[in-house]
């Protein structure tokens, strides 16, 4: 699961508990029955709603949609959010100071430090005549504040600012990590694309081209299965697929292969029915199969075996060749990216990248099982839970 995944189900789990345990507390009655009991239930209800805005980043748009819950949170008058040079939203009494905001905010923004600021107004009985800001630091750089407005400011509320402030930052880190996991992806992605050898896509037409006057109607055939196959994997959109997507076009990819090597390429694929919907990261098991048929023709013909197939609350998928095999000790390399360049070849970054992504994705107890031994072939085991948060197909 990827660590940001991880935070927020963590977040989200640790207020799922707090509740549980305030209503076993009560015996389980439909009210919870002191004033704590209630302003805590509250503070949790608040945040749940005020997180999902601000895991998309600092913007206007998230600044406005979390702000009532952030005024819930402070039980303040008013709240208002800005960025490094602009104010991004006003919440709450007193609208009309909020052209203030910005200059309230400059003390906070240049020091780090929350500050008690006092408005401009002619109004005695001004219900925000007081402000506490706090300054919203991320990677150690200050990207905004968020004040809290009052007629009059006393510790609780300084303290309280604080808090929240601290609560918002750590759900704009969470927003920062999801951004950097998405790039994180989309290289590991664009690195397999890459590496979809070229000499597959240089025999794949040759043997096209074969077949265009012996056999036209199978050459037509062939070419539009493989232009399937390049425009799937050449897909921009989407960090996950279905596995019947997934397998579709490694069907379409062994049927090119089987037009190049004949009867000297032998395919078994067995598919629970009931796995095909779950959603699987995008081209895992393409370098997979790959390899397979590489390694599985090493002595000339050979059988790559697919199984998928229903494990509880996972689905297991194995990749099989039945060919010439290899040392353990540089499957161990290749997936821990410590193999030289000549000897990793194609296969290393076919097997590192899909394991580092099962990793990011599912955790560390998810990564490539790799089955191998010299004169034994290879079988290549993954499980895919087919829940998790965050994951879904596109």
């Amino acid at each position: 699961m990827p660590q940001a995944a991880v935070l927020a189900a963590a977040l989200a789990a640790l207020a799922a508990v707090a509740l549980l345990l305030l209503w076993r507390a009560l015996g389980g009655r439909r009210a919870f029955g002191t004033a704590a009991e209630r302003a805590t239930y509250s503070a949790l209800h608040e945040a749940s709603l005020a997180a999902p805005p601000l895991r998309a980043g600092l913007t206007a748009d998230s600044a406005q949609r979390s702000a009532r819950h952030l005024r819930a949170l402070l039980a303040s008058n008013a709240v208002s959010v800005t960025g490094r040079d602009e104010l991004l939203t006003w919440e709450g009494q007193g609208e009309e100071h909020a052209g203030q905001a910005r200059e309230l905010a400059a003390r906070a923004l240049a020091t780090g430090r929350p500050t008690v600021e006092v408005l401009r107004c002619d109004d005695p009985d001004c219900p925000v005549r007081r402000a506490v800001v706090a300054p919203l630091v991320v990677d150690d750089q200050v990207v905004g504040t968020l004040a809290a407005y009052a007629p009059a400011v006393g510790p609780g509320l300084v303290r309280a600012a604080g808090e929240v402030g601290r609560w918002v930052e750590a759900q704009l880190e969470l927003a920062e990590l999801d951004a950097s996991r998405s790039l994180l992806a989309e290289a590991q992605v664009r690195a397999l694309r890459a590496q979809i050898s070229p000499h597959f896509v240089f025999n794949a037409l040759t043997a096209i081209a074969s077949f265009v006057r012996t056999d036209p109607e199978r050459a037509r055939e062939l070419l539009l299965e493989f232009a399937d196959f390049t425009r799937y994997s050449s897909r921009t959109h989407g960090e996950f697929t279905t596995l019947a997507e997934e397998l579709r076009s490694i069907d379409r990819y062994l049927l090119l292969e089987r037009a190049r090597f004949g009867d000297r390429l032998h395919v078994t694929l067995r598919v629970a029915p009931e796995v095909l919907p779950v959603a699987v990261p995008y081209l895992c098991l393409q370098p997979l199969v790959e390899n397979a048929v590489k390694h599985g023709l090493d002595h000339g013909r050979g059988t790559v075996s697919i199984l998928a197939e229903d494990a509880g609350s996972s689905c297991r998928i194995s990749v099989e060749d039945d060919g010439a095999g290899t040392d353990p000790e540089r499957v161990r390399a290749l997936l821990a990216g410590t193999a030289p360049t000549e000897d990793g070849g194609h296969d290393s970054m076919g097997l590192g990248n899909v394991d580092a992504r099962l990793r990011a994705v599912y955790g560390d107890d998810h990564g490539l099982v790799v089955e191998t031994a010299l004169g034994a072939g290879m079988k290549v085991t993954l499980r895919v839970p087919k829940f998790t948060p965050g994951v879904r197909a596109s």
